[in-house]
């Protein structure tokens, strides 16, 4: 369904005395970056996105929990590990809602929230606690959104392994692209984003133990 069509259906069915596409046809160019040349004369855009190539070239997923993690931290950087404390580790999620946005996981492989001992359950959020520090210092977020999903029903997409999801927020952060064009903006590179938060937790937490596989 195209931008143009959304935008025609409103002048006829929703605003008929106050809009009109005519009008409104600049406004859509500009807000969603439609050209208004014919496709006959219109040259194709290109737009650049050098790292694909890791996507394209990358390993084959591997079998078993992602969250399930070895003891020692030599792939950390690959699996985008940012900081391991006693009873939990913090992971960047490589399909974010924005810039920022952290796992926190236990590393017991457990689904439920009251699998967890009352100690688990108190380094884990232990471990919450230090990610919105890190990210308030490293990106000044506006607020965020902090939570579980558990089970299918309730948007979990890794059931059998629990984890916090921190998403930082930024006032206005919300635009027509992701509601028009299903596209999410996330203005800076995601490896940079890592290197960024990895250095604030080695710098804010520098006691921090490193957590074992349990």
């Amino acid at each position: 369904m195209s931008a143009r069509w959304i935008l025609r259906r409103i002048d006829r069915e929703d605003y008929p005395e106050r809009l009109t596409w005519q009008t409104n046809r600049k406004w859509a160019d500009f807000q969603l970056g439609l050209r208004t040349e014919s496709r006959k004369t219109r040259k194709m855009d290109r737009i650049w996105a050098p790292w694909r190539i890791d996507y394209v070239i990358g390993k084959k997923e591997e079998s078993g929990c992602v969250f399930c993690i070895k003891s020692t931290d030599d792939e950390d950087a690959e699996r985008f590990i940012v900081h391991r404390a006693e009873g939990a580790f913090v992971v960047m999620n490589k399909f974010p809602y924005n810039n920022g946005h952290l796992l926190v996981c236990p590393y017991r492989h457990v689904g439920d929230l009251c699998l967890l001992d009352p100690e688990e359950n108190s380094l884990l959020m232990q471990e919450v606690c230090r990610c919105l520090t890190v990210l308030r210092e490293t990106m000044r977020p506006d607020g965020f959104n902090v939570g579980l999903n558990l089970g299918v029903a309730a948007g979990a997409g890794i059931r059998e392994h629990l984890h916090y999801h921190i998403v930082p927020r930024w006032n206005g952060d919300t635009n027509v692209m992701p509601v028009l064009a299903d596209v999410r903006i996330i203005p800076e590179h995601f490896r940079v984003t890592y290197r960024k938060l990895r250095e604030a937790f080695q710098r804010i937490y520098p006691d921090t133990a490193q957590g074992e596989v349990k």
